[in-house]
């Protein structure tokens, strides 16, 4: 079916709406290797201590700080020690040879670091003698046990959205997986006869397919899986049998183009007849807009040109994933024009922009299929329906792209 026209907060709830069992699916364990920007789903408590124990800050000999009491001090060189090594305790009146990151041995209480050395007749083993030339108290340059984490501490608070930082901290404790939240699947389809993949050569009248790549892009940097990414003729079997296998694969599917008043809408003439709703949203670009439901799994069908089918899914999807992969809100700011702008009343615009430290710039020329100018740009400007013109200096809302 169709309906007629809505505003684009209309639009945004009912999106929402229909993607929301999207963020109910139930958590998982993965591989710390498969964990990059996954969110946690529960805290993460230390599992040991870390360092695991006492070790040497510094390359340098590992010492009693009482035998140094007088300086410069001649002390016998027990051995040498690397990290990775173990030793029996320090003999008192000696000095150990050790390496940054070697455990210290029972002992000793100090590192003294090589610069502050003078090696004598060392041999192969280490062996010898060091002059010690200053003196040091208990505790420099060694690092205890625990210093960095407890056991039991709290690591990593659930909510976190794990970049490599946060994945070297949980192999530094010894984790080999964790639980985090379920990634939305989604399936691709972009349609139309006269795109083709890159790569192939261009005929007369074609042009490369933008749409599916930028969506697969798209989805992926805000917590999706992509799990088939389609080209579809202006067949309406072919668009049949792709998302028959799409709905099977994926929790939610992406199409683009298809959705307007043409001849060869397949992706409407496909859909209304199964529930769907092809409504006019009062937006530009975008306005052709549509839903449906096919086996349980919500579809999404945004328009062909490149530059609507983005900002389509900027708009209405982007959110969604994000609030499904447990990802932080989109980013929306107030901030000055650089320059006035006009605005066509009645529908919402959302102008490509360049923001700098002076404020924000909207490009010229908004056509919707100019894909270089949405290249160069950060932001969306978000200019309110009933807008016709605003000056340089007046805030206006952003989405940073």
């Amino acid at each position: 079916m169709t309906s007629g026209r809505r505003s684009v907060e209309e639009h945004e709830q009912h999106v929402a709406a229909l993607l929301d069992p999207l963020r109910k699916k139930s958590p998982l364990r993965v591989p710390l290797a498969h964990a990059l920007h996954r969110t946690l789903t529960e805290d993460v408590e230390s599992p040991l201590d870390l360092p695991p124990f006492r070790n040497s800050q510094m390359d340098g000999y590992a010492v009693r700080a009482g035998d140094l009491a007088s300086t410069p001090a001649d002390l016998p060189v027990q051995g040498v020690l690397a990290a990775g090594d173990t030793v029996a305790a320090l003999e008192p009146g000696h000095a150990l040879k050790i390496m940054t990151g070697a455990p210290v041995p029972d002992g000793a209480d100090a590192v003294v670091p090589v610069e502050d050395t003078r090696a004598t007749t060392p041999d192969s083993d280490g062996a010898g003698s060091v002059t010690v030339e200053r003196s040091v108290t208990p505790g420099t340059y060694v690092r205890e046990a625990g210093t960095d984490v407890r056991k039991g501490d709290l690591l990593l608070p659930a909510g976190t959205v794990l970049a490599a930082r946060h994945i070297a901290a949980l192999a530094a404790v010894g984790l080999t997986s964790i639980p985090v939240r379920a990634r939305p699947r989604v399936a691709i389809i972009s349609t139309g006869s006269e795109l083709v993949t890159a790569g192939s050569e261009l005929g007369p009248g074609q042009i490369f397919n933008s749409n599916g790549p930028a969506l697969a892009a798209s989805a992926s940097a805000n917590g999706a899986d992509v799990v088939t990414i389609d080209h579809c003729h202006d067949d309406p079997e072919e668009f049949v049998t792709m998302l028959e296998h799409a709905v099977g694969v994926a929790d939610v599917v992406f199409t683009s183009g298809g959705v307007s008043k043409g001849d060869f809408e397949v992706v409407k003439d496909t859909l209304a007849p199964r529930g769907g709703q092809f409504v006019s949203v009062a937006m530009q670009p975008g306005g052709p807009q549509g839903t449906a439901v096919v086996d349980g799994v919500p579809i999404l069908t945004f328009p062909g040109n490149p530059v609507s089918a983005l900002v389509s899914f900027e708009v209405f999807a982007r959110p969604a994933l994000r609030a499904a992969a447990g990802y932080p809100p989109v980013v929306c700011e107030s901030l000055p024009l650089t320059e006035e702008l006009t605005s066509i009343p009645g529908r919402r615009q959302f102008l490509r922009g360049r923001l700098d430290e002076k404020g924000v710039t909207p490009f010229r020329g908004h056509g919707s299929h100019l894909v270089a100018g949405l290249a160069a740009a950060d932001v969306l400007l978000d200019i309110p329906a009933d807008t016709t013109s605003l000056e340089a200096g007046d805030l206006v809302k952003v989405r940073i792209l």
